[in-house]
């Protein structure tokens, strides 16, 4: 055999490779009809073999590993590597008896699209009666769930959760060592109660704003965002306004990008600059039909006008339905910054009343009203009702 001069020989190729990684790598492989031989000089330390995994899933495919990237067979995702999937952001969700279920499992998706590791708390082993009869069993109890980066707590029926003070503890607690606390809904609740929301702007579930200003210090509510960012502490409006917040908040820590086409997975038709707030619609200021036995045949408005009509079985008459209505709009519109005055009726008789009404808002902007009783053409013994609401 001729020296290896670098060039190539009767029979033999020389190749030579450089890797780069922890420290480079040089191989040269001589290659011959008959055998094959190589040596490696090293130059620094071999690096590591690269593993890839799945993001957290959830699914038994969170224990496999791969060599390569690629997609994981078993959900789908998009393999990463497995040092970037030890560091990703861990989400803790509150969960507790009549919990709703859209507050914890719309945000929970996108956490999840996001590849961030989502586990659930709970005080008992027991399963959790959500609404609509679903049953939960929590992944950890208060006295055994592991640290966080993110707290999510919703909302539902959150009466019993306020007054567990052992639930209360477990938030102010963990809390004070995550580095996000969101809310949903009523979950807001939760988070007066602890105290966290003192001082602080804050938004929960339309029927709830009022009362979640007189639920801590110094709460300035606002009725017409989906979401409002504090920093570390983020509420967000009702139900599916969680997943607007959890987007955000995806946004915040990886970028928007990401909270972009996490939207896109989930096929969420998200606007980071959306102005649609459920609360800050025009029906805000009608009557909530209270004391009426009946049913919402319709509902049609935006921001600046509304209009509800129903069907009415009870009271069983036409004066008995305008007296709860008229009642409802003295003593209970809110937000209002002048007294509402009533026109006499336009026209009056057994069958059929109307009436007018007019006010001015907290932003003094004016509002007239319209209200039309009358008895049902469609269905004997009921009774028609018409309500019309328009910004001037």
């Amino acid at each position: 055999m001729k020296k290896n001069d670098g060039k190539e020989s009767t029979g033999i190729t020389r190749r030579r490779f450089l890797l780069s990684g922890a420290g480079a790598v040089v191989a040269t492989s001589y290659l011959s009809g008959t055998g094959f031989s190589s040596f490696v000089t090293r130059q620094g330390p071999v690096p590591a073999a690269t593993t890839y995994v799945c993001p957290p899933c959830g699914q038994t495919c969170d224990k496999l590993e791969f060599e390569k990237p690629g997609i994981c067979p078993g959900c789908g995702m998009t393999l990463i590597e497995k040092s970037a999937a030890d560091a990703v952001p861990t989400v803790a969700i509150l969960l507790f008896d009549r919990a709703e279920i859209i507050d914890f499992a719309g945000p929970w998706e996108v956490f999840g699209g996001a590849g961030y590791k989502v586990f659930t708390v709970a005080e008992k082993t027991e399963p959790i009666n959500c609404v609509y009869g679903q049953r939960v069993v929590a992944d950890h109890t208060f006295e055994n769930s592991p640290a966080a980066d993110i707290l999510l707590v919703p909302g539902g029926g959150v009466g019993d959760a306020v007054n567990n003070t052992k639930l209360i503890k477990w938030v102010q607690d963990n809390a004070a060592r995550v580095t996000h606390v969101m809310s949903v809904c009523t979950g807001a609740f939760i988070l007066a109660k602890t105290g966290l929301l003192h001082g602080l702007t804050a938004t929960t579930v339309r029927a709830g704003i009022d009362s979640l200003a007189a639920a801590g210090k110094n709460i300035k509510t606002v009725y017409d965002k989906r979401y409002v960012d504090n920093g570390k502490i983020i509420t967000t409006a009702g139900l599916s306004s969680g997943i607007d917040g959890a987007l955000h908040l995806v946004s915040k820590i990886d970028g928007l990008g990401t909270a972009q086409q996490v939207a896109l997975g989930i096929e969420y038709d998200w606007d980071p600059d959306g102005k649609f707030a459920r609360a800050a619609l025009a029906d805000r200021y009608l009557p909530n039909f209270q004391g009426l036995d009946g049913k919402v045949t319709s509902v049609d408005g935006n921001t600046v006008r509304w209009e509800t009509t129903a069907l009415i079985k009870a009271p069983s008459s036409v004066s008995g339905i305008v007296d709860v209505v008229q009642k409802q709009i003295v003593t209970g519109t809110r937000h209002i910054s002048s007294p509402v005055t009533i026109k006499s009726a336009a026209s009056r008789s057994v069958d059929k009343t109307t009436f007018e009404w007019t006010f001015k808002d907290e932003l003094a902007r004016a509002w007239a009203g319209s209200c039309s009783v009358s008895a049902s053409v469609s269905e004997k013994g009921k009774f028609d009702l018409a309500l019309r609401l328009q910004r001037n």
